[in-house]
């Protein structure tokens, strides 16, 4: 079943399907709208409580459904300053250490973490990171893990493979094939990157700033740290971005900045602003 899964979505056109997708999810045609939010809240038992609106009717597309905003105070941050927060909600699909410039991507399978970020990160050799599955159900704006200043950002094209358990243990380096946009922040801790992975029928990833738009045609790395720019400081727990459908966050801190907790493993599940590592006293 497996194998055949993944055949296909070597065989799929996966930026055609996504780009229709995407018109589907925006449009605001009220008998489509409503249709597909209908649906797919029914499908993946989406729970509205801690949305801002609660009720299916006041979204007037899938996508402002599929990126809807929490209530105020739904995701306190955690008294403890060094606290490192989960970006996302989701699921652990991997934490640990960044080994010989690797990092876990499923059992027996490793990805080089200069693929990902599209460069050389020397920096990162030794230090720690965490990969947090989004599930369609799950809410789906992401926000800083931490206080830092954005320095700059590489938007990456790449494919859509769809991410779960399946792709990850079959696709060789699948979060480094896949598209995706990396952000680098200056931290009190060394620099820390937070990197936005699209899958199948994402159709885009958003951010906060103003940013090349998604699907990315070609590479892209934007500036900020120039002298001409405004700082731009997100303090922890700011919201960053957001996905319309899928995917996954992956967050990545120097050696000796950030002590992951004993009970982030594979499987554990997240609310956004959970304690995910403490940071260095």
């Amino acid at each position: 079943m497996s194998r055949t899964f993944i055949a296909l979505q070597k065989l799929a056109p996966a930026h055609a399907l996504s780009r229709f997708g995407g018109q589907m999810a925006s449009s605001t045609r009220r008998w489509l709208s409503q249709r597909l939010i209908g649906n797919f809240a029914r499908v993946y038992d989406v729970n509205l409580a801690e949305a801002e609106r609660e009720s299916l009717a006041d979204y007037e597309s899938f996508n402002d459904f599929f990126t809807r905003s929490l209530k105020p105070g739904a995701r306190p941050m955690p008294a403890d300053p060094l606290a490192v927060v989960s970006p996302a909600d989701g699921m652990v699909s991997q934490a640990g250490r960044i080994e010989k410039g690797r990092l876990l991507q499923a059992k027996g399978h490793t990805y080089s973490i200069d693929a990902l970020a599209g460069e050389s990160c020397p920096r990162f050799d030794g230090g720690t990171f965490a990969t947090v599955y989004l599930a369609p159900s799950d809410y789906h704006r992401v926000h800083a893990p931490v206080r830092g200043r954005l320095l700059k950002t590489r938007a990456i094209p790449g494919a859509l493979y769809s991410v779960n358990g399946s792709t990850e243990a079959a696709i060789e380096g699948l979060f480094a094939r896949n598209e995706r946009l990396v952000c680098e922040f200056q931290t009190t801790h060394g620099r820390v990157l937070v990197i936005l992975v699209g899958a199948m029928i994402v159709a885009s990833i958003e951010t906060v700033w103003d940013g090349p738009p998604s699907p990315y045609r070609r590479e892209q790395v934007t500036r900020f740290d120039s002298d001409a720019q405004t700082p731009r400081f997100y303090a922890r727990g700011a919201e960053i971005g957001r996905f319309l459908l899928g995917s996954t966050v992956i967050v990545c801190f120097e050696p000796g900045q950030a002590r992951l907790g004993s009970k982030i493993k594979a499987g554990r599940t997240l609310k956004m602003g959970e304690p995910i590592a403490r940071l260095k006293d």
